[in-house]
């Protein structure tokens, strides 16, 4: 047996953001049904940032991440969250594939968020507010148009250029640049920024609005008024983590917010055990720490489809 490797340029031919929503999907499906398995996310701080380790097995394939979010990597010229999966046979252990998870992990995140936005945002959404446009932007983006056309996207961040390269890396998308309060004001909304204290107000977000809360992934980070949530229908990819890590984690450790004030998770929309939006008028919230289910369910596609392609480099890394 050899072991599959593939870097970031082989997971770019692979991967398709069509195909990365439908096996995410259903891997909440799947995990929904109870037949996923998938413990706690491991933090791992260091001085200038953290890694994260993220196992979980879902039929016929298991697999770990190890990722890193070092928030001021870009300024070396580096991406601020790289990752790499090790993905085995679940029957032996054996490794199958060594694979960069740095577009998994982008992709899978666009993915989750617009599997949301389908069960919680208005069947009419057609404008779409990204607050920071660093490279997670572009894969919500790609996400949501695949389920959302079409669609206007209004972006706001601080530097901007970096939304300058954002328009650029996707022509024939209608994006401008706009001030915060505008791109808030949005059918649906995605924050995507390291933030440690609220930059989305209450008073900006309109009745009907979803809210992607995408940046708040450890503890300590938040990026919405927790008064939002506090109004808002909230759905969580995972309670353990969100109430750890997620954008609900500071409003808890404030006694501001409450797990029971969580409306379900996304699975149990995925599966129809609870109801999505009903009511057009209410604001909804997805609180998105990302999960390991998200990254092995796209691991095992892309490793299916290196097979069938062939021509990737592998090697006998156990020598047994």
């Amino acid at each position: 047996m050899s072991t599959l490797f593939l870097n970031r340029n082989a997971v770019n031919t692979l991967i398709r953001m069509a195909d990365v929503i439908n096996v995410v999907e259903e891997a909440f499906r799947i995990w929904g049904e109870g037949k996923g398995n998938m413990p706690a996310k491991a933090y791992l701080p260091v001085e200038h940032g953290d890694f994260r380790a993220m196992p979980a097995a879902l039929p016929g394939c298991a697999g770990i991440k190890w990722v890193n979010a070092h928030p001021q990597n870009p300024s070396r010229n580096l991406p601020s969250v790289m990752a790499t999966m090790i993905y085995n046979d679940p029957e032996t252990g054996y490794p199958l594939a060594i694979m960069d998870a740095t577009e998994i992990t982008a992709y899978r995140t666009g993915a989750a968020a617009a599997i949301a936005s389908k069960y919680l945002a208005r069947r009419d959404s057609h404008t779409i507010g990204i607050i920071g446009a660093g490279c997670q932007a572009y894969t919500q983006i790609l996400a949501h148009s695949e389920l959302f056309s079409p669609i206007s996207i209004n972006v706001f961040d601080m530097s901007k250029v970096a939304v300058d390269r954002l328009i650029n890396s996707l022509p024939g998308f209608s994006i401008k640049y706009c001030p915060i309060q505008e791109a808030a004001a949005s059918d649906i909304i995605c924050t995507l920024t390291p933030s440690r204290e609220p930059i989305i107000k209450k008073e900006w977000i309109i009745a009907g609005t979803h809210i992607n809360a995408v940046g708040a992934d450890a503890p300590g980070k938040e990026e919405l008024d927790s008064s939002i949530l506090k109004d808002a229908i909230v759905v969580v990819d995972d309670l353990k983590q969100a109430s750890a890590g997620g954008e609900i984690n500071v409003p808890i450790q404030k006694g501001i917010y409450t797990i029971r004030e969580v409306y379900g998770t996304l699975a149990e929309l995925v599966t129809g055990k609870k109801k999505g939006r009903a009511d057009n008028k209410v604001i909804t919230v997805f609180d998105s720490t990302g999960i390991a289910i998200e990254d092995i369910a796209v691991a095992k596609l892309l490793f299916e489809r290196a097979q069938q392609m062939g021509g990737y480099p592998s090697i006998d890394l156990i020598g047994a």
